[in-house]
């Protein structure tokens, strides 16, 4: 019998839409070993020691959460050793914590005479992208009758709506890259470096509390995106596009900043892309099919004279960017429409982001994150849409 008295709390997520979406998909046991998937279905644990670098020695971590269909009451976590100071002050819900392992081979061998305790089950679904082929190979041999599926669908879809406290985090997210783009554009000017602000970016939202993930810049006509030595001059058009997350859930946004006053052209320019946002924001609510924000967006793009340089885009964000709702096949991150023809449901969560590649000007770009309600939407992040002027000098 499987103890279950180490039972602290109540389960994290809706395990009812977990059972059913395992069913649907022939699993009957789920093994989570992405740090994404294992933070959510944890209730938000994620290893402080971990949190930047998986490799250690000749092997890496792997954090394991066995879930049974339709048994909450009997789910596991297997990590690593060092993972026992952290569980020690924050017990986590499921009834068997084992925190011995040293890296991914043995883990999975605790998994594995775990899931013999649960009476092998047949159809094992496990994050295949997320998996050592090592640890997998360790799992077949271990259990050479079972049949093993993907369950990246299956978890991304439990993930799709977010609750009002993950929501809260993807509004600090939002809020706080955003005041951290208008610092480094008020604090810096003409002479200013590209690796310079990029720099200056990751210290302010890391001083904001955000784990700075990227900063994607450009810097007059130029539209490479990589920080450099390139600096930025007076009249030049500057873009920043970052993702900072706020305990593993991300802000992903871009805005403009211009060094001195923007002419009347680049007034123009910002105001076209700003048209095609809103157009793309305003049939976002909950029922609406989400293929409707490409539908609504497409007319006014195709009114501009600059069309053929424009890029138009609209994803899921969360804990993964580019995660549920799946809205087109066309992106530059291969999957399918999933719910292009599906209706939207209130708490997911979308960046809509259109750029234009302009020939002579340069990058120009917004770039938000938009809750879906049940009547509308909230546009997290909502300031410096306009064209931010450069503060300081180099």
């Amino acid at each position: 019998m499987l103890d279950i008295s180490k039972h602290h709390s109540a389960v994290p997520f809706d395990a009812a839409l977990l059972d059913r979406l395992m069913e649907e998909a022939g699993i009957d046991v789920l093994l989570a070993t992405s740090k994404h998937n294992v933070q959510y279905l944890l209730g938000g644990h994620r290893s402080f020691f971990f949190d930047t670098m998986d490799a250690i020695g000749i092997t890496r971590y792997l954090p394991v959460v066995v879930y049974p269909r339709g048994a909450p009451q009997k789910a596991g976590y297997f990590g690593h050793r060092m993972e026992g100071y952290q569980t020690a002050l924050r017990p986590f819900w499921v009834a068997e914590v084992n925190t011995a392992s040293s890296g991914a081979l043995d883990v999975m061998a605790a998994v594995a005479d775990y899931l013999r305790r649960l009476g092998k089950p047949r159809r094992i679904g496990i994050e295949r992208s997320f998996l050592p082929a090592a640890s997998a190979d360790a799992l077949r041999a271990a259990l050479p009758d079972a049949e093993f599926k993907d369950a990246l669908f299956v978890l991304e879809r439990l993930r799709a709506r977010k609750t009002p406290e993950e929501l809260e985090k993807l509004r600090r997210a939002s809020d706080l890259v955003i005041d951290s783009m208008l610092a480094v554009i008020a604090g810096h000017g003409p002479g200013a470096t590209k690796a310079q602000m990029a720099e200056a970016l990751r210290r302010e939202e890391t001083a904001r509390g955000l784990t700075f993930d990227y900063c994607l810049i450009t810097a007059g006509s130029s539209l490479n995106r990589a920080p450099s030595d390139q600096r930025w001059e007076k009249g030049d058009v500057l873009s920043l596009d970052s993702g900072g997350n706020y305990h593993g859930y991300i802000g992903d946004l871009a805005r403009m900043g211009v060094a001195g006053e923007p002419d009347a052209e680049l007034k123009d320019l910002l105001a076209e892309v700003e048209a095609i946002q809103q157009a793309a924001f305003k049939p976002i609510r909950a029922g609406v099919k989400g293929g409707e924000i490409y539908a609504a967006a497409e007319p006014v793009l195709k009114r501009s004279k600059l069309h053929n340089h424009y890029e138009f885009l609209a994803h899921g964000m969360g804990l993964v960017s580019h995660e549920a709702p799946r809205l087109t096949n066309s992106g530059p991150v291969p999957y399918d429409a999933y719910d292009a023809q599906r209706p939207l449901e209130a708490g997911m969560v979308i960046s809509v982001e259109t750029t234009l590649q302009h020939p002579r000007r340069g990058f120009i770009k917004l770039e938000d994150t938009v809750a879906v309600t049940p009547t509308g939407f909230e546009v997290y992040g909502d300031r410096g849409r306009g064209w931010n002027r450069a503060g300081g000098g180099a």
